[in-house]
């Protein structure tokens, strides 16, 4: 198990695999005072973890192994990715889940197909926890999608090893039922010139909450976080990223859009980049844009550098939330498309760059009819008399 050092960020306290080392959240600490901690039936205290309810399956091309590992194999598992928990969500998983989803990628091979994990809730008064681990050989190329739909109330953590020169992408697409509550920590270690993509798409569920954190095993490394979220009427999705910079000419790119519809819709996005002393010449970027669709919404979005040497490539971050941008409305509306219609298309194009960007076409299609479907739930109620909006995207493609 690797040793973390000490990290000093208010965003990412020191972890600790004790238990006793992380009391229940109250709300008040910095890393929990945006989510809404009554709504999380207890996985981030004291819930018990029951047996598990949630049916999982796979695909997997030729020569990738996927198997459930318990025992001293799972044991020797925890903590594999570097991860040292900063929440008791995680330690709990962590020092409790007696098994362990395991996929791993030979070193050398080039994947023809993604893997892909589904994870289906069918008991949302059940809690339960989950511990996953993506490994991947060194100079492999891979795809992993999880895939969680269905009724849950699940504490999971995922934990990625990207070997040295591996090009590496995984998945985690959150489109579970209404009632669905989903704490989740994913882990990165991302080896030396290695290539890591992490995309985080988020449309069901009560309240989903997913930390995405990424350090480095070797200088060279780069870290790709992507994520797209829909936040509908009462909905809570939260989604924190921390990019450590523990080692020389790495680089991180994050870029996080959202779009809020519906009385009480609340996203919130926190980033963090923490650059040690030690990361010169590294390159890191963070951006989060957020789309307000209707009224009663509320959009938190909170981006942050943390410097410790000058010695850098480059370094910055942006953020913004506003509503339709009324130049991008005017055109459309001037060329005789209903206002509906418009706003339609104003929000297939605020998304449409960011999926694209994911590299799986059969995904991006099915991306943009979530799209499509959340839109009708409030944007588009009244639409329906509106000619093809088929034929109108291509006429202006």
């Amino acid at each position: 198990m690797l040793e973390t050092p000490k990290i000093e960020s208010h965003l990412n306290p020191p972890g600790s695999f004790d238990l006793a080392d992380h009391p229940v959240p109250t709300g008040r600490e910095e890393i929990w005072r945006f989510t809404p901690l009554k709504r999380l039936r207890g996985l981030h205290a004291e819930a018990e973890f029951l047996a598990p309810v949630i049916a999982t399956e796979w695909e997997a091309p030729e020569g990738v192994a996927v198997r459930v590992v318990e025992g001293d194999e799972a044991r020797a598992l925890r903590g594999v990715s570097g991860l040292v928990p900063n929440t008791r969500f995680a330690a709990r998983v962590l020092a409790e889940v007696p098994s362990t989803l395991l996929v791993d990628v030979p070193a050398e091979s080039e994947l023809d197909a993604p893997v892909v994990l589904r994870l289906r809730g069918t008991d949302a008064s059940v809690t339960e926890a989950e511990h996953v681990v993506l490994r991947f050989g060194a100079h492999s190329r891979g795809l992993v999608v999880l895939d969680h739909t269905g009724h849950a109330s699940l504490a999971q953590v995922v934990e990625v090893v990207a070997g040295d020169g591996s090009e590496v992408t995984v998945v985690s697409l959150q489109d579970w039922d209404d009632d669905a509550v989903h704490l989740t920590h994913h882990e990165a270690l991302v080896g030396r010139d290695a290539a890591y993509k992490h995309v985080a798409i988020s449309f069901g569920g009560d309240v989903v909450r997913m930390d995405a954190n990424v350090r480095y095993a070797g200088p060279g490394g780069a870290a790709e976080l992507l994520g797209l979220y829909f936040a509908d009427e009462g909905q809570h999705l939260e989604h924190r990223l921390f990019a450590d910079h523990n080692e020389p000419r790495t680089k991180s790119n994050v870029v996080y859009k959202g779009a809020l519809q519906g009385q009480g819709a609340h996203t919130v996005w926190v980033g963090n980049v923490l650059i040690r002393k030690v990361a010169e010449g590294i390159e890191t970027y963070e951006e989060n844009r957020n789309l307000v669709l209707t009224d009663g919404c509320q959009a938190d979005s909170v981006p942050n550098l943390e410097i410790e040497t000058g010695e850098i490539e480059g370094a910055g971050h942006a953020s913004a939330t506003g509503r339709f941008d009324d130049e991008q409305l005017f055109y459309l509306r001037a060329r005789g498309i209903a206002e509906a219609e418009a706003r339609r298309l104003v929000v297939h194009g605020f998304f449409n760059d960011l999926i694209r960007k994911i590299g799986v076409p059969s995904l991006e299609e099915k991306l943009m009819a979530t799209v499509e479907e959340e839109l009708s739930k409030n944007v588009l109620r009244d639409a329906s008399s509106l000619g093809s909006s088929g034929t109108i995207l291509k006429e202006l493609a």
